[in-house]
């Protein structure tokens, strides 16, 4: 392809609106345009790197055993009240009625698939002779993002790989389950992704197993929690740390238990400051509702809860914060001033609380804390619970070693659904006893703009984009210093010409531009390989092929050129298997 008949919108300076490092270079580099908030437009060099992942997740969900279908983007709302996710969603679904003849059809924009693809097998699948099966679509999905933000990470319109799996047995789901994760890390170290692949938070009706692929980045949205000595990888809502039960002996010697005033003082950090403590000083009450039942929940006061360890640690089917209501009967107190001291219900705690020698905390009494609160004297626990977000230093669940918090792009997220869809729209199958059950399903989604805009924010330097070879728009650029120079330009299509016969993706800067500006564009597009020709090197038969990394260029005879280039992408090409396994 000839720079000068394709489109590739190159700007030299930083766009104003752009926030993070992918959404600015894929600007400059003519990736992608803006049509509005949420919505963008692939350019040439874009979409080819899109489609270039796309081919890579289809060998991979191929080699899976998957198999690819194709389902509307319109979907019928019926499907979503059936399941109950119209009303989860909310102003997520894009939703809306249309005008058929003389009646008003109401219908939605697909965010994903799960309704569609169960309800195509409630029509189709009858005996667990025609299961395990898997399906998978790559789709447009559409959301109401409400703030649309950092290009194409965040997104009302998005493309997206979607895969479902129908089973008649756990050990089925189990065996689909392992061949996705396994598929997901070689699409992801194929893209040339540095990613991390992370427990993650199912819910109450999401299987035993989750799991997030995510891309350590500044810049991300998502917290995950990591261990360096170990593969231990964990998204905040999930993390686990190393703690243990430790439940001191009260000191002999314990601060006496003394009310203060502390009119219209209610949160941690305003306690803190007029009582002149640190929040780790104080012990944090929460008032939950558990299966329709109060419980306290303890928290150091410079830590969060984390609500999907408080309901595993209940064996609750669900949790809320209590209504002002519950607070008042189990406190005795407006909200605000919960203690552990004559709570009026069960109380579990963080395994940190217990340590806190002479707590404050809140004194079930309106406008009023306690100080010198002791375990073991003024509360009693018979044992302590993993409560809280994991943090940095915290120990590792499975080493031991200390665990470090990073932000990261979530590119991929494998889970179990049971068989809440297939009960909710009636899938079923008939087993060997010619009874009927629910099919157990399993949901595997791939996000494949955020494969290119992970890239784009994590390979680059200050000139621009760095693409790894299986991804990259083009492989090779070949690059003129004088294309009004006939013997120039003769070389280099003859480069091209061989280099396209060998089945390379080539990219031609044939534009009648200063070589400085050419110079500028290669290293902000980011093609990985570099063929220089003209000047002083043609002059003296001696071409350039330099990698977009590499600090120098290697010089090759003019006639020998292209077959250099080959065996040094032919090596790329090895390496970067030999990683992948």
């Amino acid at each position: 392809m000839r720079w000068t008949q394709t489109l590739i919108p190159t700007m030299k300076e930083d766009p104003s609106d752009a926030e993070i490092p992918s959404h600015r270079l894929m600007l400059r580099a003519g990736l992608i345009r803006q049509l509005m908030a949420g919505a963008y437009t692939y350019l040439p060099l874009g979409y080819r790197a899109l489609r270039k992942a796309e081919a890579i997740v289809r060998e991979e969900m191929e080699r899976a055993g998957a198999v690819e279908v194709f389902m509307p983007a319109l979907q019928p709302i019926e499907l979503f009240e059936r399941t109950g996710r119209k009303s989860a969603f909310g102003n997520v679904l894009i939703n809306f009625l249309v005008a058929r003849g003389d009646r008003k059809v109401h219908m939605a924009l697909g965010p994903t698939h799960e309704e569609v693809v169960t309800d195509l097998v409630a029509h189709h699948i009858s005996s667990y002779r025609q299961l395990p099966l898997t399906l998978y679509q790559i789709q447009t999905k559409f959301r109401n993002e409400e703030r649309p933000r950092f290009g194409v990470l965040r997104t009302s319109e998005f493309l997206m790989k979607d895969a479902y799996s129908f089973h008649s047995s756990l050990a089925q789901l189990e065996e689909t389950y392992r061949k996705m994760y396994e598929a997901y890390c070689r699409i992801f170290a194929r893209c040339g992704l540095d990613y991390v692949a992370v427990e993650a938070e199912s819910g109450p009706i999401g299987g035993d197993a989750s799991h997030e692929f995510m891309v350590p980045a500044g810049n991300g949205e998502d917290s995950i929690v990591r261990c360096a000595n170990c593969t231990y990888g964990a998204n905040l809502e999930r993390a686990e740390t190393g703690r243990k039960t430790l439940l001191p002996t009260p000191p002999k010697e314990a601060a006496p238990l003394k009310t203060v005033s502390t009119p219209k003082v209610t949160t941690i950090e305003q306690v803190a400051k007029l009582l002149k403590i640190r929040p780790d000083q104080m012990i944090k009450t929460l008032i939950y509702v558990a299966d329709e039942q109060p419980i306290a929940v303890l928290i150091r006061g410079d830590h969060e809860a984390n609500e999907n360890k408080v309901r595993r640690a209940l064996s609750a089917g669900e949790i809320k914060l209590a209504d002002e209501q519950t607070i008042l009967k189990v406190t005795g107190a407006p909200v605000g001033f919960a203690g552990p001291v004559g709570l009026k219900c069960d109380i579990i705690a963080d395994h940190d609380v217990p340590l806190i020698e002479n707590a404050v905390a809140g004194a079930n009494a309106a406008d009023a804390h306690v100080t010198g609160v002791t375990f073991g004297r003024d509360y009693n626990l018979k044992a302590t619970f993993d409560l809280r977000n994991a943090g940095d230093g915290d120990p590792c669940p499975k080493c031991g070693n200390r665990l470090e918090l990073v932000h990261g792009i979530e590119v991929g997220h494998v889970f179990k659904l049971g068989t809440k869809y297939s009960i909710s729209l009636n899938a079923t199958y008939l087993d060997e006893k010619e009874q009927r059950n629910p099919i157990i399903m399993g949901c595997y989604g791939i996000g494949v703009n955020r494969i290119i805009a992970s890239l784009a924010e994590t390979s680059h330097d200050a000139n621009g984009l760095i693409w790894p070879l299986a991804v990259a728009p083009y492989e090779v650029l070949v690059v003129t210093l004088n294309a009004t120079d006939a013997e120039t330009t003769k070389v280099a299509e003859q480069y091209v010409k061989d280099l396209e016969a060998a089945g390379v993706d080539v990219l031609y800067d044939d534009r009648d531009v200063r070589p400085g500006v050419k110079f500028k564009d290669a290293d902000l597009v980011g093609i990985p390989l570099r063929i220089v020709i003209g000047g002083k090197g043609l002059q003296q038969g001696q071409v350039e092929i330099k990698w977009r990394t590499a600090d120098a260029p290697e010089i090759a005879p003019v006639k020998d050129g292209a077959r250099h280039a080959l065996r040094m992408l032919a090596a790329k090409k090895d390496e970067q298997g030999r990683l992948v396994g």
